[in-house]
């Protein structure tokens, strides 16, 4: 027997990064396809977070080629590059042509995470590296230098591997910095300013992804899906309804998220042919009725 699923720790961690980037974007007044992007990390879990950021840049107007020319994937041995050798596949679609970095202010051999920012001048880092204190001030002082409110996402679990701490990274942007991690982290306070910090968490999609899938029964989970479980998401930011607070919803509102998500979701499988196309009334419907409610009978004992 074969069951419709999806790889959370990549997709699903792909699908909520996405939509936290959509809404920081939008916040800022702009898209996605906008931005450049930098990762620190290049496994299996960076790589699927880049290539669903390429799609969603792409659903924006870019063209493939443009698309990719805007995300940098550093690891250990420094800027993945088309010299590289020994890169796995999935890393291989991600290189940066080193005839397009003739220009770089460099002199050294291997680009480092500090070369790549200081050249890239990107808008957003992202962090998957699993590696504590990667993302020095010297770096983050570098990226604030040429983007006045950037986007800075120390994701890697647990906190004791945190790329770098919400609270070294306001001070470090003069409290310009918008920050979102993997695990949690308490409100910064600095210069008497409160910032509260998302947690970037794939709690906000896998349910409202899996109920959607369970509602529509649907045959399968395209890219198309998951991109609207994240543009979902987004559409629940704080930050950009209401131009303050989080740049994710509260999570005490994760079953009103769910069911918009599941809703999406749903949807888009219709639209794309991979589940029977219904009325919105009857897919709402397979909603609610497919939705799982906390709710239990009273017991009481009847023997010792």
């Amino acid at each position: 027997m074969r069951f419709c699923s999806f790889n959370d720790d990549i997709q699903g961690t792909a699908a909520v990064t996405v939509g936290t980037l959509i809404a920081a974007s939008r916040a800022a007044g702009s898209q996605l396809s906008e931005q450049k992007i930098v990762f620190l990390g290049a496994g299996s879990a960076g790589c699927g977070i880049a290539e669903q950021i390429i799609a969603q840049t792409q659903r924006e107007g870019l063209s493939e080629d443009a698309a990719r020319q805007n995300v940098f994937m550093v690891d250990r041995f420094g800027l993945l590059t088309d010299r590289m050798p020994n890169l796995l596949p999935f890393q291989a679609k991600l290189v940066q042509k080193c005839d397009n970095l003739q220009h770089w202010d460099t002199e050294n051999d291997v680009l480092s995470l500090l070369d790549v920012v200081r050249n890239v001048k990107p808008d957003i880092l992202i962090g998957v590296s699993g590696q504590t204190g990667l993302f020095t001030e010297e770096i983050i002082r570098e990226m604030h230098k040429h983007c006045p409110r950037p986007i800075v996402m120390p994701l890697s679990n647990p906190t004791s591997r945190v790329e770098a701490t919400p609270q070294d990274i306001i001070a470090w942007t003069e409290g310009n910095a918008l920050v979102a991690t993997g695990s949690p982290f308490s409100p910064v306070i600095w210069k008497d300013k409160v910032y509260p910090i998302a947690q970037c968490n794939n709690a906000y999609i896998f349910p409202g992804i899996g109920l959607g899938v369970i509602a529509s029964g649907a045959s399968r989970i395209t890219d198309e899906m998951l991109m609207s479980a994240s543009e979902t998401l987004a559409k629940h930011s704080p930050l950009v309804n209401n131009g303050e607070g989080l740049v994710l919803p509260a999570l005490k509102d994760i079953q009103v998220v769910s069911r918009a998500i599941a809703f999406a979701v749903g949807k888009m499988a219709q639209q794309q042919g991979v589940a029977v196309k219904t009325s919105a009334e009857a897919l709402q419907q397979a909603i609610d009725d497919n939705f799982w409610k906390p709710e239990y009978r009273d017991y009481r004992r009847t023997s010792i």
